[in-house]
């Protein structure tokens, strides 16, 4: 739907599709945001205008190889390979948009120094499903890098 070039920009830009129905179709306890978070989404998304970035970056993604983006994405992918900065790589196991058997380990191949990935519940916003989890495992892996000897070097 987003990369279609009438009905993306139609019901995302126009309707809010994003932040009215997507979002909340993209976690595993929709209840549960609906009741709790999915008003945030909306607020700062209140206008066509604050929406713009919902419908024009996602298609940018390059699908195929004759996308209008493919050397971008492939200078990013060249230019993350050469990031050593310290990364955690946590996914979520019911993501259906970046599946976690087929983009983790691509993710491990441009980030080979990475850790993770983590598997936590979630889909394609897994901070909604898992966000406390997630906080855990982030303030865990920065204790871990703040205390190792290379820590002092990278400074």
């Amino acid at each position: 739907m987003m990369h279609a070039p009438i009905v993306g920009p139609y019901l995302l830009g126009r309707h809010n599709a994003l932040a009215g129905r997507g979002v909340s179709l993209s976690v595993v306890d929709r209840v549960k945001f609906r009741a709790e978070a999915q008003i945030a989404y909306e607020a700062v998304l209140p206008d066509p205008a604050t929406r713009l970035l919902t419908w024009t970056w996602p298609r940018w993604i390059p699908l195929d190889g004759t996308a209008r983006a493919l050397a971008r994405f492939e200078w990013l992918e060249r230019e993350l390979a050469r990031c050593r900065l310290p990364t955690l790589l946590v996914w979520g196991r019911q993501d259906e948009v970046f599946d976690a058997a087929t983009f983790a380990p691509r993710f491990k191949t441009l980030l080979p120094h990475a850790e993770g990935p983590i598997l936590v519940t979630g889909r394609h916003f897994l901070q909604e499903d898992s966000g406390p989890e997630i906080a855990a495992s982030i303030v865990d892996f920065l204790a871990r890098i703040d205390a190792s000897p290379s820590a002092e070097v990278a400074s």
